[in-house]
């Protein structure tokens, strides 16, 4: 798989999702959802209500994978908001599917220094 975590983004889905749903579903939630484009190399999110599931779409150049997880215990942090869609670093994706807790990021560069 050819995969730039420096070009590459990680959008998650902002409200449950039916996990039920297959390349096409999940296809379909970044288009209409997200409103990005599922074959650009981002990796998409999508968690259940129960948040015990989750989901990562990406298209490798090749094709479109689907990368899943089912917690036996405990929950996923809850991503929702009211916003349209939510962005995360790979760090914070890499946490997330580990069981941490996303409370929201914190910014630990400086800003751009212009001379």
């Amino acid at each position: 798989m050819n995969f730039n975590t420096r070009t590459s983004r990680v959008f998650a889905y902002p409200s449950p999702a039916d996990l039920r749903k297959g390349f096409n579903g999940l296809y379909g939630l970044v288009v209409d959802g997200l409103d990005e484009n599922p074959l650009s190399g981002d990796l998409f999110l999508f968690v259940n209500r129960n948040r015990n599931r989750a989901k990562v779409l990406l298209w490798d150049g090749t094709g479109l994978c689907i990368f899943q997880k089912r917690l036996e215990q405990g929950r996923f942090a809850k991503l929702w908001r009211d916003t349209k869609k939510v962005t995360l670093s790979h760090s914070e994706l890499s946490l997330f599917l580990e069981g941490c807790e996303l409370i929201g990021a914190q910014k630990l560069s400086p800003d751009r220094v212009v001379f």
